[in-house]
């Protein structure tokens, strides 16, 4: 099998995730060519990781077998080269959020009622925790999921986990939202650890989002990514049971309770000699989760990632979505509603966008 031959435009931190897949997995991707403006970090990029860089898209796109795109550039910039690409015939991953604003987001969905194959790169659902807690959660051994608290990932990513595990497509939802800020002793950034010891300012969002019967809270603060004092943390509720974090409580009937751990997998560790790689998430003596890539060392972002990429591929030869740009217009919209709700210290209303009224 020839390996899935695409495309970047951008080189900033996350375009770095889609190098470290194909690297690791040379049979399984290629990356084709890479679009940065900046020479001498194009030159960077081509000693460090063998992949032809260029100035221009449209040197990029005069590659005669690529099968697709991918956009990892700022999110003012990403409607204009998303516009680009797809006006040559080419399909389209792109980052998120695909578009700044509401009007943006309307206007690239209206590009893809026109035809065009535009996806996007909403990876947190398919990092192994998640799809094994999203795996147990639809069951059935919950019962109907009715509630969701999640403290794992800023914004239109938070959004995006609420409406999996709670099974919310495009319906409206009344959202209150407040922002709360501490201090905290600063940690690690993108950079690495800190240099010093000094207090920051940590910003908390925190929202109720109703949808009638069932609730998605989100919590999130800037801290959560990288602080080694501020843990992420999830619960998800059904009328027979729930989900803590790693841990399910539910009923097999209403007499017997059961508690079980979501237990890693891994190799490599406590003397095991197999290699050094996820292998995947076991749940009530059950796997819930494999890790297609065995045996790559992929960290878990970066096994979802490779996952985006397998679904476009598919997407691409006529499958089905991998992450449609109106789920994801879905979850940026619900966020920019959020920081509104936060603004005007009001509760909000949502109402029915252009692309969730074409799938009704």
């Amino acid at each position: 099998m020839n390996p899935i031959r695409f495309g970047i435009v951008g080189a900033g931190w996350r375009s770095f995730f889609f190098l470290r897949v194909a690297q690791a997995l040379p049979d399984r991707f290629a990356v084709a060519g890479l679009v940065t403006r900046d020479q001498a970090k194009g030159e960077e990029i081509e000693k460090a990781w063998g992949v032809k860089t260029y100035r221009t898209l449209d040197e990029l796109l005069a590659i005669n077998d690529l099968h697709f795109v991918v956009v990892s550039v700022a999110v003012s910039a990403a409607p204009q080269i998303i516009a680009a690409i797809v006006e040559r015939g080419l399909a389209v991953l792109t980052e998120t959020p695909p578009a700044p604003d509401l009007a943006g987001l309307i206007a690239l969905n209206d590009l893809g009622r026109r035809g065009a194959k535009i996806q996007v790169a909403e990876q947190y659902h398919l990092q192994p925790a998640h799809v094994a807690r999203l795996a147990f959660a639809h069951s059935g051994k919950l019962g109907t999921v009715t509630q969701a608290q999640i403290s794992i990932a800023h914004g239109y990513h938070g959004v995006s986990l609420i409406r999996k595990f709670l099974g919310i497509t495009f319906e409206p939802v009344k959202i209150t939202a407040h922002r709360f800020l501490s201090p905290i002793m600063a940690g690690p950034d993108r950079s690495g650890p800190a240099m010093q010891e000094r207090i920051a300012q940590s910003e908390q969002k925190m929202a109720y989002l109703d949808f009638g019967d069932k609730l998605g809270i989100f919590d999130f603060t800037t801290d959560q990514y990288r602080s080694w004092i501020r843990t992420r943390r999830l619960l998800v509720r059904g009328e027979c049971g729930e989900i803590n974090d790693m841990q399910a409580s539910y009923l097999r009937d209403y007499r017997t309770p059961i508690t079980c751990d979501f237990l890693r997998q891994d190799a490599g560790t406590n003397g095991n000699i197999e290699g050094y790689y996820h292998k995947g998430i076991v749940a009530d003596s059950e796997w819930v989760y494999r890790n297609p890539f065995v045996p790559a060392r992929l960290s878990d972002d970066e096994i979802a990632v490779a996952s985006c990429l397998v679904g476009m591929d598919a997407y691409v030869d006529g499958g089905p979505d991998m992450y449609s740009l109106a789920e994801a217009s879905q979850d940026h919209y619900l966020n920019l509603m959020i920081e509104r709700a936060i603004t005007s210290a009001e509760p909000v209303s949502t109402t029915l966008q252009p692309w969730a009224e074409e799938r009704g």
